[in-house]
């Protein structure tokens, strides 16, 4: 089932709003932190840069076939070997790995979604004790160029008592220098 629908810009827009290498070394997806699971791919705007930073995996998800069938075409496109894209609906069917099998889960742009803690239920099932969820979400301010509409769109404070909830334990936020209009919010599963 997909969820409620956040206006995705075409990629040409969609890509001005990020760096997606700082963003990841901010908020610790890197090296060593083992695979990684993406929950909603999109565009690859993430997957890619994450594939080529890490030493391990990247499980990129996604409702949408075109989504995947991109994701796929870049990875490919770039010689990237470590990324494996799937049509997958998550929310139903959760993501299909392994319990305690991934060191890295990222939740960007995504818990507006109708429910978020199941999400997070998910990411804490399949993360390894000590991995990290990466959150990134659009800034609750009206001022910003896209994201959610406002009364869907998650606070900081919402996000981290959501993963509390789930199981997570606060790690830090991430002031986002190279994203403005976002904030980052890392968790652990202890």
């Amino acid at each position: 089932m997909k969820g409620r629908e956040s206006g995705m810009p075409v990629e040409q827009v969609w890509t001005t709003f990020f760096d997606p290498r700082c963003i990841l070394e901010h908020m610790g997806c890197t090296g060593t932190c083992g695979d990684v699971i993406e929950f909603g791919c999109g565009y690859g705007t993430f997957t890619l840069p994450a594939a080529s930073m890490i030493e391990g995996n990247v499980f990129a998800l996604d409702i949408e076939p075109g989504m995947v069938a991109e994701t796929t075409r870049k990875a490919r496109e770039a010689g990237l070997h470590n990324v494996f894209p799937e049509v997958r609906d998550f929310m139903a069917r959760g993501c299909g790995l392994p319990d305690d099998s991934a060191g890295y889960a990222m939740l960007f742009n995504i818990l507006h979604i109708e429910n978020p803690v199941g999400l997070l239920r998910e990411t804490y099932r399949v993360l390894r004790p000590g991995g990290l969820a990466g959150i990134l979400h659009w800034i609750h301010d009206p001022q910003t160029p896209r994201g959610p509409a406002l009364d869907i769109r998650p606070t900081p404070a919402q996000c981290r008592a959501w993963a509390e909830t789930a199981g997570f334990e606060f790690v830090r936020d991430e002031a986002l220098c190279c994203c403005a209009w976002h904030f980052g919010l890392v968790m652990r599963k202890p």
